[in-house]
């Protein structure tokens, strides 16, 4: 790879190293699931579950133009991302506009208002709490569910349909041959895609106390659109460790998300220079990972539908209450593969 088709050149190093975990590392784990010792099957699931989560990432930085200096590459890995980590029914361009969105609108742009969802059905919300209670993340099953079905079930992306039926019997054909050929393997990676959607809803759930709006394919003024001190203010950090920065690479540096926010131009390898700036390092302006930690066990089937009513912790008040892991603060189904 030249540098120059790079945004940086020192992108070669940072990207090119994630890019080539993931390509190792899924590899390495998938064949490493056939493996006849369980104690190999433990790490090579740990392994491709990580790969996934770093895919993601991945398709994060490209979405933000971050890796490439043109659009069209950075589409071109994206896409390529998301084969990796599960999210190539929809394209790639849509997760990209729904992020965006969400920068530029500073909120939380939706389609689906799972919220209401669950209102009218209220048995699938029950089942969904026992699962989640068990820590299987049957919400964003859910979320995933119209993802994989997106051109038949949102109206608006009906015209997706030829291309949306071609990845569902790609990776459903090879999906059923594997749980009829060799079952082990189709249960554990479906084990290490379970561990994906929690790595990224764990790193997630914390990160903003955003109202969402259902305005994805329509145009509302939004009510904070452009007040970078509000949407300081309304987000909040969560690294893995301040004192050992390099354990946030685990991520590609996404828990430094004030950072993120404020300028959403700087790549990942940059971020842990740009919090610093920002925040000299001060405790006390981040969430603590043992904070985060209890917070995403103890509101695991709270998370799943939390309403915010007049009383919710916001702002200064919710990282307060973060902080010390207290409140019924938290949410799902904000990963930005979702684009709806």
């Amino acid at each position: 790879m030249r540098t120059t088709i790079l945004k940086e050149p020192e992108g070669l190093v940072y990207y090119g190293a994630s890019v080539l975990y993931v390509v190792c590392g899924y590899l390495l784990g998938f064949a490493g699931l056939f493996h006849s010792a369980w104690p190999v099957n433990l790490v090579a699931t740990m392994l491709l579950a990580h790969a996934m989560i770093i895919a993601a990432y991945l398709i994060h930085e490209c979405g933000h133009q971050l890796i490439f200096k043109r659009s069209r590459l950075n589409a071109r890995l994206g896409r390529v991302m998301s084969w990796f980590c599960g999210a190539a029914y929809g394209t790639f361009e849509d997760m990209r506009y729904k992020h965006f969105r969400h920068h530029v609108d500073n909120g939380d742009v939706v389609w689906f208002e799972y919220e209401e969802f669950f209102a009218e059905h209220p048995l699938v919300l029950r089942v969904t709490q026992a699962f989640e209670w068990f820590y299987i993340p049957a919400h964003d099953l859910i979320m995933h569910f119209i993802m994989m079905f997106t051109s038949f079930i949102i109206p608006e992306r009906r015209d997706q349909r030829v291309r949306n039926v071609v990845v569902i019997l790609i990776r459903g054909t090879i999906y059923i041959a594997l749980l009829v050929v060799f079952p082990k393997v189709a249960i554990l990676y479906a084990v290490a895609y379970l561990l994906m959607l929690h790595g990224l809803r764990f790193m997630d759930s914390l990160q903003h106390d955003y109202p969402y709006t259902a305005t994805l394919f329509r145009y509302e003024q939004p009510p904070h659109k452009g007040d970078s001190d509000w949407e300081q203010e309304h987000t909040f950090s969560v690294p893995l460790s301040l004192r050992f920065a390099w354990v946030n690479c685990l991520t590609l540096n996404f828990g430094y998300h004030n950072a993120h926010h404020f300028n959403m131009n700087v790549p990942c390898y940059r971020l842990p220079e740009l919090h610093r700036e920002l925040t000299q390092d001060n405790p006390e302006l981040v969430i603590p990972l043992r904070s985060q930690l209890s917070l995403y066990h103890r509101n695991r089937v709270l998370r799943i539908c939390n309403p915010q009513p007049d009383d919710y912790p916001s702002g200064k008040e919710y990282l307060r209450s973060a902080r010390a892991a207290k409140g019924p603060i938290g949410g799902n189904a904000a990963s930005f593969l979702m684009s709806f």
